[in-house]
């Protein structure tokens, strides 16, 4: 190791650099950049407020003012009802209007299943609606409307319709303890109703009354002579299809039969009024 104090080591040269010399500030570069950088703000600040204004002036215009509110889809609820409930201000902005709301507000026609509300531009609006279509009715101390879903929506006024099958077996007491069994009920039913829709020999018009019992399960009573007859809870296709192959040939026979049932399988069973049979 070098002996740093000793004579023979000699001077250390110093380990300081030459500094270079200092090089004048560009003010006029640094004053351009400066200059295009506040240009390029104030550009962008007008553009920015321009265009908010022209936005505001658009929206405040009577370009998009509404003058026309077009109903499409409604078959028992008169427009002007619809109209009503849609509350739309003609002259209102296009822009202002809640379609979720209006939307809602015409949905609370009990006939009314879905109302979509579109803007048309630039001066329209468009409510698309999807009616309810009612399958039977329930006697729930009142008269009320089902649906093809099951659900009940309407009671029944002085001028509707009455021509559809009476669901009974749900009482009110009922409904208001059970609603989902009720409501799962209902829907079975409505179903089982589409089915004799589509039926030639048996059909919908056979039909005066659809009983929902807690273990018999479905009974039907026929519009001619209130003939019951017994569904049970299943195996409704097959059941349809035996009736049918002999229900041309029981239907004159009505007024003297006590029952039908279809429960067994493979078979018809018909059974007599008492004095018929001893007869």
């Amino acid at each position: 190791m070098r002996d740093l104090k000793s004579p023979k080591a000699g001077k250390i040269r110093g380990n300081k650099r030459n500094k270079p010399k200092k090089q004048p500030r560009d003010w006029k570069g640094l004053f351009r950049k400066a200059l295009r950088v506040t240009v390029c703000l104030v550009t962008l600040a007008l553009g920015m407020g321009g265009g908010g204004l022209l936005v505001k002036v658009t929206l405040d215009s009577n370009l998009f003012r509404i003058d026309t509110v077009q109903i499409e889809g409604p078959q028992r609820v008169s427009k002007d009802e619809l109209l009503a409930l849609a509350d739309i201000g003609l002259g209102t902005s296009i822009f202002d209007l809640d379609l979720d709301m209006v939307g809602r507000k015409i949905e609370e026609n009990p006939w009314v299943l879905t109302a979509d509300v579109q803007r048309i531009f630039p001066r329209a609006v468009m409510v698309k609606v999807t009616e309810r279509e009612p399958r039977a009715l329930i006697n729930l101390d009142y008269l009320y409307y089902v649906d093809d879903h099951g659900d009940i929506f309407k009671v029944l006024e002085k001028n509707d319709s009455l021509d559809y099958p009476v669901i009974t077996g749900i009482s009110r007491a009922f409904l208001l303890e059970h609603p989902d069994k009720t409501q799962s009920r209902l829907a079975g039913v409505a179903r089982f109703i589409d089915r004799l829709s589509d039926r030639r020999e048996f059909t919908l018009e056979d039909v005066s009354e659809v009983h929902i019992g807690e273990s018999e399960g479905i009974i039907l009573y026929t519009a001619s002579g209130g003939v019951p007859i017994r569904m049970g809870d299943d195996g409704f296709e097959d059941k349809l299809n035996r009736l049918e192959r002999i229900y041309g040939e029981l239907k004159p026979r009505l007024p003297v039969l006590r029952y039908i049932d279809l429960q067994v399988m493979d078979r018809v069973i018909v059974k007599l009024e008492a004095a018929v049979a001893r007869g």
